[in-house]
């Protein structure tokens, strides 16, 4: 019996797609030749962060597990009972450990904080690097944190791992990197999940091996949701496989209530509440200061966004690219009655709005004005 959370994949073949890939992930660890530097690219939800924990694993686990495979390859995996696996295992929900060492940190002396970085150790052979709080980039701190600790042998597992969970680093953090994927360790293994890999400094890429996560079919998705999550009706299922864009992890994670009320607000913002503009204002007002305003802030800017580009999609004569497929007759309409430059304008508007919101403007007047600037163009 594993101890692994709901959501783990308890083997390998537990993970959904991109079997090709993960097959020759599995041949490298069996063999004794992972790469010591390693990108895993994909779109949110591809599973990168999954995956790599999985690597560890297999690269760690006490009984070290091998399947044959039919061509007569030997394939790495993990038991997921050993102390190894069961550590390992246990930093699968991220976000919990993280928000945990933020708080651990506020707790801190004022002097004492600036000098403390978020990072996660589960294992003491594993170390996970995610962005930093709250500015998200992986800073200079964590980067001269690794290079040290990868100067020391491994203490209770066979190899070293290093996982970065985004791309977006400092610049010095970027440069300090470089020199250890120069030289890393015999025993030393980085690991580097994105989204982008064009975010990463070219010397970098050059570095590493890469292992591209691919999208999912919408069809298998919609198979997926309608196994584990058979409350939502079929109509939402398919929204939400085409709004998931291949990633099943987004699929399983999506926020179908909170994306359903931000796609109502900006449906009020887009029609302009007509010339009353009370049931606007409104709305607009809710917008408010804190964690939870910029949550939803951020919601209603993205799904304002897919609309708009749904909107040019109808216009370029390609329904079927559509995502929000569940108000395609709607859409038709907002797309007959506006013309390109309208899009295109409010587009715009949205961007500086994006920017705003990155300056910490207030959010409720930036989505005012906005909202105005739709109604005028109309």
């Amino acid at each position: 019996m594993t101890s692994f959370p709901a959501t783990f994949p308890a083997t390998f073949t537990d993970f959904l797609g991109n079997s090709h890939a993960i097959e020759g992930l599995r041949t490298a660890i069996a063999a004794g030749r992972l790469p010591h530097s390693l990108i895993l690219a994909g779109p949110q939800g591809a599973g990168k962060y999954t995956l790599a924990l999985m690597l560890a694993m297999a690269v760690e686990c006490e009984r070290q597990p091998r399947e044959l495979w039919s061509t007569g390859q030997s394939l790495a995996s993990y038991c997921g009972v050993c102390a190894n696996c069961t550590r390992i295992a246990s930093a699968a929900d991220l976000q919990v450990l993280v928000d945990n060492a933020v708080a651990a940190r506020e707790d801190l002396r004022e002097t004492d904080k600036k000098e403390t970085r978020v990072l996660i150790q589960q294992h003491p052979d594993v170390l996970i690097v995610p962005p930093d709080p709250p500015q998200l980039l992986i800073k200079l701190g964590q980067v001269r944190t690794v290079i040290q600790r990868a100067q020391y042998l491994p203490s209770e597992g066979p190899r070293k791992l290093f996982i970065f969970t985004a791309s977006n680093f400092m610049k010095e953090a970027a440069n300090s990197l470089l020199k250890l994927l120069e030289e890393p360790p015999d025993y030393a293994h980085l690991i580097l999940c994105v989204e982008n890999i064009g975010e990463l400094l070219p010397t970098i890429r050059s570095r590493c091996a890469v292992v591209r996560l691919g999208a999912l079919p919408i069809e298998e998705l919609e198979m997926l949701l309608a196994d584990r999550r058979p409350e939502w009706q079929p109509k939402h299922r398919t929204l939400v496989a085409r709004l998931a864009q291949g990633a099943a992890g987004k699929a399983l994670g999506f926020d179908l209530e909170g994306f359903t009320a931000a796609r109502a607000d900006a449906l009020v913002m887009l029609r302009g509440a007509g010339d009353d503009h009370s049931a606007l204002f409104k709305m607009t007002e809710t917008y408010r200061a804190g964690a939870d305003g910029q949550v939803k802030t951020s919601m209603l800017l993205r799904t304002m966004g897919l609309l708009l580009e749904d909107l040019m999609l109808l216009q370029a004569g390609t329904p079927e690219l559509v995502r929000n497929v569940d108000m395609r007759g709607e859409l038709e309409r907002m797309a007959a009655a506006v013309t390109f430059g309208w899009i295109e304008g409010a587009s715009r508007g949205l961007d500086q709005v994006t920017s705003g919101m990155r300056r910490n403007l207030l959010r409720n007047l930036s989505l005012d004005a906005f909202a105005e600037q739709l109604a005028n163009q109309g």
